[in-house]
């Protein structure tokens, strides 16, 4: 079975304490690193190994997690996609910090129509937007904002008809 491996990541100007207290935050009320115009992304009690949570359709639980440095979950739903996203920090050592996203994930059957057209464009917008989300909380400003473009846009509409 063929594995997808799918990376988003972004310098940031400041120590790895301080994007640490963005991982940390995932998921809780004072979430500065999901972005706040896509579904929430919640867990059910704070963030640990084996609390479950996820956004939109995608479940998951936290299987691995070092507070302040990394947080991995594994995918429950939907069905047929079996793997992990997580968020991890690499600190640079000169008061740099680079935050990354790493999907590592085998859609079956259909699932791979299914992240290939829908899930992989709206992944990758909602993740950049993520890492813009990180940059604003820690510097005050976005450098080169991401857009998104007028599939992910189509898409977006569908699904919020769809769950309206």
């Amino acid at each position: 079975m063929i594995a997808v491996w799918n990376v988003h990541e972004r310098p940031l100007p400041v120590t790895p304490d301080r994007v640490g207290a963005l991982i940390d935050s995932l998921g809780s009320e004072h979430d500065r690193l999901w972005p706040p115009d896509w579904p929430p992304l919640r867990f059910e009690r704070p963030l640990t190994v084996g609390v479950s949570g996820g956004h939109g359709p995608v479940r998951y639980v936290v299987s691995h997690y070092v507070p302040g440095r990394w947080v991995r979950c594994r995918f429950t739903g939907p069905p047929g996609f079996d793997g992990f996203h997580e968020f991890s920090l690499e600190d640079l050592d000169d008061g740099r910090t680079v935050l990354r996203n790493t999907l590592v994930v085998r859609p079956r059957g259909v699932r791979w129509l299914a992240w290939a057209l829908i899930v992989r464009p709206l992944h990758d917008a909602a993740f950049e937007r993520g890492m813009d989300c990180a940059e604003r909380a820690l510097t005050g400003r976005v450098a080169r904002p991401v857009e998104c473009g007028w599939y992910v846009r189509l898409l977006r509409s569908a699904a919020f008809r769809r769950t309206g």
